[in-house]
């Protein structure tokens, strides 16, 4: 369900229709639509290598996505057979993302790598000033929309109504509820700078969510029509809609501070 709510999120901002995204890839609409409701699997590892370069997104941003080993990682243990030692401790340990994310630091550390691709924009970078609302209660989705543009408008000193709709009509498009309790309303608006809230809930919102799991944590963005940083945004917040990292962010005391230093250390995986 991650995977296809993701996916539907990222074919819809990019205006490109079932249909036409099915076409360009070679499988049926049909197929496609099973795989962004959650009845199908997602696709093979050379079909999301196409359905990256149509959306403008990382492969690697929709590997992640699928709980499957990358290629490139399955490449690593055929050529070091020793590696996959490492990954049964790994495993065995169940490590959480955060966890993973000190060992990261630690490679990085000993091991500097040159990331040869540009990296996708990350959130931290783009939250307002006084884009952090928590202990937030909403009875509906409606509400926690009205919040968002609310700080929004704040933020970049717009009108809070024409903000408010402009959410709604993207909501109507298609759901922007990621799953893992995350969701990322959002909408285009002239002359603005990439902006980001996030609204933390205190109570947990149910909503229809892809996964059924109620709505912890919305991460509100507005954005110039032509951003070309749009599709790439939505696939990493997807990257970091996991369970740990959402309980990390929505019990921290400091929101901002543990954004940053997650969302840094998660996002060398992707």
């Amino acid at each position: 369900m991650h995977f296809g709510a993701t996916l539907r999120l990222l074919r819809v901002d990019a205006g490109i229709s079932l249909r036409g995204l099915a076409e360009r890839i070679g499988v049926s609409s049909a197929y496609l639509s099973r795989v962004e409701n959650g009845h199908d699997a997602p696709p093979t590892p050379d079909r999301l290598v196409a359905l990256a370069k149509e959306l403008g997104v990382a492969p690697a941003s929709l590997v992640g996505l699928t709980d499957r080993p990358s290629p490139t990682v399955s490449e690593y243990v055929a050529r070091v057979p020793a590696a996959s030692a490492l990954f049964f401790e790994i495993a065995r340990r169940d490590l959480t993302t955060a966890q993973l994310a000190r060992v990261q630091a630690f490679l990085d550390a000993e091991f500097p790598a040159h990331r040869a691709s540009p990296e996708a924009p990350r959130v931290a970078p783009l939250l307002a000033r006084g884009g952090v609302v928590d202990e937030l209660v909403c009875s509906r989705v409606d509400d926690l929309l009205d919040v968002v543009a609310a700080r929004l408008a704040r933020a970049i000193s717009t009108p809070v109504a024409a903000l408010a709709r402009a959410l709604r009509e993207r909501e109507h498009l298609a759901s922007t509820c990621i799953g893992a309790g995350v969701a990322v309303p959002h909408a285009p608006l002239a002359r603005v700078e990439p902006t980001v809230v996030l609204a933390i809930l205190r109570k947990p919102l149910a909503a229809d969510t892809p996964d059924r799991a109620p709505l912890r944590l919305a991460f509100g963005l507005v954005h110039p029509p032509e951003w070309d940083g749009l599709l790439p945004l939505m696939a990493h917040v997807a990257t970091l809609a996991r369970e740990d990292f959402v309980e990390h962010l929505a019990s921290t005391r400091d929101p901002r501070r543990a954004l940053v230093w997650l969302e840094s250390s998660v996002a060398r995986f992707t």
